[in-house]
């Protein structure tokens, strides 16, 4: 295992879109939705310790999941959980994970990734990561790994190519970043066969993303250079109190991939989703013969099809003359949703928290 080969887990999403099943309290990174026996956590991680030795991988999570992230990671230290005082989007979070990295290793190679995605292949993922630190020690660039696409979807950012870069078969020169794009703007994506889906995951040295720190984000270079005392878990959490307060929010992408030119993507395809949606989740389940995509170990269909059905395994559900709907129970939650619809969630969850209160939410 090299030594120089360092993971941030970021942990600290809330899941809106997957609610009633994932909570504030709860969200779904610390649940197993796919009925595997592992929450996406720790398959996350599990996934990463083929790669990286385990002192080396840190998870960044909200201070209110640190013990949730300790419970499902017995294996890691406190000092490896990165617990942020409030949200302030990914580019905080990695200076945060940079500056305990520094302090350990400054060759550091680094691979940044969420904790709530699905890798079917997970063999070719791993092989894509070991490729992707080979480049980062041997370049000054800041990659980031673009998926296949295999259907116009408007819930994932797309990366554009740069076809002038004559580099390694499958690592191309970033032309532009999309974000969500609409349904026909999607569909030519898909056919020009030059964008590839944003998976989140970013892999650079600790040298070149200092570089762009200091760069286009220097007022969160200079927060995380100053009076910097970490010397106990009590004066780190008060430094990043502090930091946080007075650091702005902003995504890594927006803030320093979209303006560098030394950007790169790794095209590839390991069966990637980021299940960031029940629509994503629908996708990535089994069927029964109807279509429809069953958790749960006491339900019976009728007339039914295309649906996805997420209840608890104790509980029988009786379902009849539903088409395309998503079925979701949660605690004292009942979710029923058309799925074309399930954008409408975000909408559902904060009328129920102006209306209900915070403990539905």
């Amino acid at each position: 295992m090299n030594e120089n080969n360092y993971c941030v887990i970021m942990a600290g999403g809330v899941g809106s879109r997957f609610w009633p099943i994932s909570r504030t309290e709860k969200p779904k990174q610390f649940l197993d939705i796919l009925g595997t026996g592992k929450t996406l956590l720790r398959q996350t991680f599990d996934r990463f310790v083929r790669v990286c030795s385990t002192e080396n991988i840190y998870i960044v999570t909200n201070a209110e999941y640190t013990e949730i992230v300790k419970e499902i990671l017995p294996e890691i230290s406190y000092n490896q959980i990165l617990s942020e005082p409030m949200r302030r989007n990914t580019a905080p979070c990695i200076a945060y994970a940079n500056l305990k990295i520094r302090e350990k290793n400054k060759n550091a190679k680094i691979v940044v990734a969420p904790s709530d995605h699905l890798i079917l292949n997970e063999d070719k993922f791993i092989d894509v990561i070991k490729e992707s630190f080979d480049f980062v020690e041997k370049n000054d660039g800041l990659l980031t790994l673009g998926i296949t696409p295999h259907r116009p979807e408007t819930g994932y950012g797309y990366i554009q190519i740069d076809d002038a870069y004559e580099g390694e078969s499958s690592i191309q020169k970033v032309k532009t970043f999309t974000e969500k794009p609409d349904r026909q703007t999607a569909e030519a994506f898909l056919k020009s066969g030059e964008f590839f889906w944003n998976s989140g995951i970013f892999i650079w040295s600790l040298a070149s993303i200092d570089k762009a720190f200091d760069e286009f984000l220097p007022d969160i270079t200079k927060l995380f250079s100053q009076n910097i005392d970490i010397s106990t878990p009590e004066k780190e959490f008060e430094f990043i109190k502090e930091t946080y307060s007075e650091c702005k929010n902003v995504s890594i992408d927006k803030g320093i991939m979209e303006h560098a030119e030394n950007v790169f993507v790794y095209c590839t395809e390991f069966g990637w989703s980021d299940l960031g949606t029940w629509d994503s989740l629908y996708e990535e389940s089994e069927k029964d013969e109807n279509g429809n995509a069953i958790l749960g170990e006491n339900i019976l269909t009728y007339e039914t099809t295309n649906t996805v059905i997420n209840v608890p395994k104790e509980k029988l559900v009786v379902v009849q003359g539903m088409d395309d709907y998503i079925i979701a129970e949660s605690d004292d939650i009942l979710l029923i949703c058309k799925k074309n619809d399930e954008k409408k969630i975000r909408q559902f969850v904060n009328d129920v928290k102006l209306l209900k209160g915070d403990k539905f939410v």
